[in-house]
């Protein structure tokens, strides 16, 4: 026998002896027979509210959709980012905690490290979409002949490639952070619970197979070799 089946051999009778130690044939009958668990939480998240805008103005509302549907298109897949909820989320993730920058370190010294270690920079996620998309759309009317929105998709594109590689710069703001902080959030309100705004009618979770916010899954323990299709559900289902 060789370490490996040794191993195995070893951990066999361990689980098997504390598991006769502990579970007792009330135990073994509540598992099979529970009742629906609840959460114990009281203060849980609320949905947000997809009429109203809590952080965003109008303007900038047209202009992070436009670069949020380029960023994800509707196509075979999925539809896009905005009809998906995506600006949504990113609303009212900006008009809270997110946006105030509440879990980073803020006291400086403000300067340039390295990739590793992360912005350095003072501004909040709030402050760099704010100033980001205001010299966005000014770049776009002073270079591009026309709003951001109205221009061609590959003109758009060309445009982002240029905030994603550094070649287009802002005054204000980072242009390459502006961009990476909006990919991470659009992908972000895709996948994230619906109750937040974003992944509406569950297109991203459906578009990759996530179930959801599920905690047992007994009833498809047996299914084995079988195709399961589970629908999946928000934290709200």
């Amino acid at each position: 026998m060789d370490r490996r089946q040794i191993l195995k051999t070893g951990l066999v009778l361990i689980a098997t002896a504390t598991a006769a130690s502990i579970y007792r044939p009330a135990n073994a009958k509540t598992l099979m027979g529970g009742s629906i668990w609840s959460s114990p939480l009281k203060d849980r998240p609320q949905p947000v509210d997809s009429s109203i805008r809590v952080f965003f103005s109008a303007r900038e509302a047209v202009l992070l959709g436009a670069i949020q549907n380029r960023l994800i298109p509707t196509d075979e897949l999925g539809i896009g980012a905005v009809d998906a909820g995506c600006v949504v989320f990113v609303d009212h993730q900006l008009a809270g905690a997110f946006g105030k920058g509440s879990s980073s370190y803020r006291l400086g010294p403000y300067k340039t490290g390295t990739p590793e270690q992360g912005n350095q920079s003072p501004l909040t996620p709030a402050d760099v979409y704010r100033l980001g998309l205001a010299e966005l759309d000014t770049y776009a009317q002073q270079h591009l002949g026309g709003a951001f929105e109205q221009l061609s998709a590959d003109k758009q594109d060309t445009f982002l490639e240029g905030l994603e590689g550094g070649t287009i710069a802002f005054h204000s703001v980072d242009s390459k952070t502006f961009f990476a902080l909006v990919l991470q959030n659009v992908k972000e309100g895709y996948f994230a619970d619906p109750l937040y705004g974003g992944n509406r009618g569950m297109v991203g979770w459906k578009m990759v197979g996530f179930p959801g916010a599920r905690y047992d899954y007994r009833d498809y323990l047996p299914k084995i070799g079988q195709v399961i299709k589970i629908e999946p559900i928000s934290l709200f289902s």
